[in-house]
């Protein structure tokens, strides 16, 4: 499944960013191949990513910010044990390796917000796990093509991506898929 990762991204490369259950359903009703969960908590997860299965979607669920999750590695082999995630999402270099190692999918997540962020996501990229990288704010294209070349890993754009001209730009930089809460891309 790894491999064909890559391959998802390049023919399917906008994510849907579900930030609620009315996103959720958005996502469902599109043609988007990819959702990443960034809502819920550790009671309702499973069914919220059951909904998105049902869909015939790949699932990534950014741990960082569901409910009750710790950024901690058990928060991995929770999603692995009692949901049907295909990977996870997480700024943690620890739990991308957890959850690498029990078969995840991974989406390591950088803010690049100055310099030393920039920096030190070089230094990640360097003994990271992870299957893709996701920028955020994906509107500097700069820095996205900077950190595409920097590595053979899937980049992802992501945050303020707001319109076709972010989406274009970003894909056009180097990034191999954006994600965006912004429904009006889901249909490019």
């Amino acid at each position: 499944m790894r491999s064909d990762l890559l391959q998802m991204l390049k023919q399917y490369p906008i994510i849907a960013a579900a930030k609620d259950g009315p996103g959720l359903d958005e996502a469902c009703r599109s043609q988007i191949r990819i959702v990443f969960i960034l809502f819920g908590d550790i009671v309702n997860l499973p069914s919220i990513i059951k909904k998105a299965k049902n869909c015939g979607k790949l699932v990534f669920v950014h741990l960082d910010l569901i409910e009750g999750l710790e950024n901690k590695e058990i928060a991995a082999k929770y999603v692995k044990d009692y949901t049907e995630a295909d990977g996870v999402i997480s700024t943690k270099s620890n739990v991308i390796k957890a959850a690498n190692e029990l078969g995840l999918l991974t989406v390591q997540r950088f803010f690049v917000l100055d310099s030393m962020a920039l920096e030190k996501a070089k230094k990640h990229m360097e003994y990271t796990y992870a299957d893709a990288f996701e920028v955020l704010p994906g509107v500097i294209p700069k820095i996205i093509k900077k950190i595409s070349l920097l590595t053979r890993t899937p980049v992802i754009a992501g945050g303020l991506i707001i319109d076709k001209d972010d989406a274009y730009s970003a894909l056009h930089s180097g990034a191999t898929a954006i994600s965006t809460t912004s429904k009006s891309l889901w249909n490019l």
